[in-house]
């Protein structure tokens, strides 16, 4: 059961703690500038957003019942590939403006403030929340249907929302100190790991939906030896890539680890192999680069400054 809770609850610490920390800095920007009379309309926005987010979740969760296999298949497949899409994005926003993410909503503040509107301040706690919400959510319940338990893992993830409120509020009154640069360094590197495990699981549900060729579909590549469905090189390209089962059962403690945290299966297709390597490698390396930025050059004297300077060694 842990290694069920563990990715989960790792995802809801750090996207939970990432909204707690705007929402923390809106709060704190409005006191300082002695309008507590707008924090209500903030916390209407982030409580219509809690709201938004709970909504998909049980859409997710229960109205997939209501599809055919296949369409549940299609379903899973394309929610998993928009749920990377928004985590990637996501992360190499956060290296990318983390420095400047205080003075960016301090800035929207005083815009909404300006214009004197209700909407406002309502529309900016509800973006923070909601931005947040929905990309966890859709991440989140890519990642248990691919874990295949979803009670520990929605568990895990309400634990670790819990966490990160707590942290947030224990962070604004300076109760506790928390490196947030190493912080989402180390987690954006797992959620790296994890969103290319669920983006191969995206590939298996498309397999199995038929959207994409693989070993569900007539389009399988057929061994000529066995005249089944190929393995390893046999199976290349839209065959099984291995058949680790015998060796690891599925239901087995080790596999539901490494299929919760790296989207390891003891049965993979080529294209999930192929997915989830390209994504590490591309992704990875560039979440890595992030992680030590190159120092800005000094800039160059000016032409005016450099003449003056010469002619002053010349005199001399």
């Amino acid at each position: 059961m842990l290694a069920s809770l563990l990715p989960p609850f790792l995802i809801g610490l750090r996207e939970g703690l990432e909204a707690a920390l705007v929402v923390g800095i809106l709060v704190a920007y409005l006191v300082r500038i002695d309008r507590r009379d707008v924090l209500p309309k903030l916390w209407a926005g982030v409580g219509l957003a809690a709201a938004l987010v709970l909504v998909i979740g049980a859409v997710l969760t229960f109205g997939a019942y209501a599809l055919t296999f296949q369409a549940q298949e299609l379903l899973g497949g394309l929610l998993s590939l928009l749920a990377v899409g928004m985590v990637t994005w996501m992360i190499f926003w956060m290296q990318r403006t983390a420095r400047t993410m205080r003075s960016h909503l301090e800035s929207g503040i005083d815009r909404a403030l300006a214009m004197g509107g209700f909407w406002g301040i309502v529309l900016i706690g509800f973006v923070s929340v909601a931005r947040e919400g929905i990309e966890t959510t859709l991440f989140l319940w890519s990642m248990v249907q691919t874990a295949g338990q979803e009670g520990p893992g929605w568990l895990g993830a309400v634990l670790g929302l819990a966490v990160a409120v707590l942290l947030g509020w224990l962070l604004a009154r300076g109760a506790v100190r928390l490196d947030l640069r190493r912080f989402f360094a180390w987690t954006g590197g797992f959620l790296v790991v994890v969103a290319a495990g669920v983006l191969a699981y995206a590939f298996h549900d498309l397999q199995e939906a038929g959207a994409l060729p693989g070993p569900f579909s007539d389009a399988a590549t057929i061994d000529p030896v066995t005249g089944g469905v190929g393995v390893g090189v046999a199976g290349f390209p839209f065959g099984w890539a291995f058949d680790l089962s015998a060796q690891l059962p599925p239901g087995s403690a080790i596999a539901a680890l490494l299929q919760a945290t790296v989207g390891f299966m003891p049965e993979m297709t080529w294209l999930q192999v192929i997915a989830w390597g390209l994504y590490l490698a591309v992704v990875g390396t560039f979440f890595v680069r992030g992680l030590f930025p190159r120092p800005r050059p000094a800039p160059a004297a000016s032409a005016g400054t450099s003449a003056s300077r010469h002619a002053s060694q010349g005199a001399s």
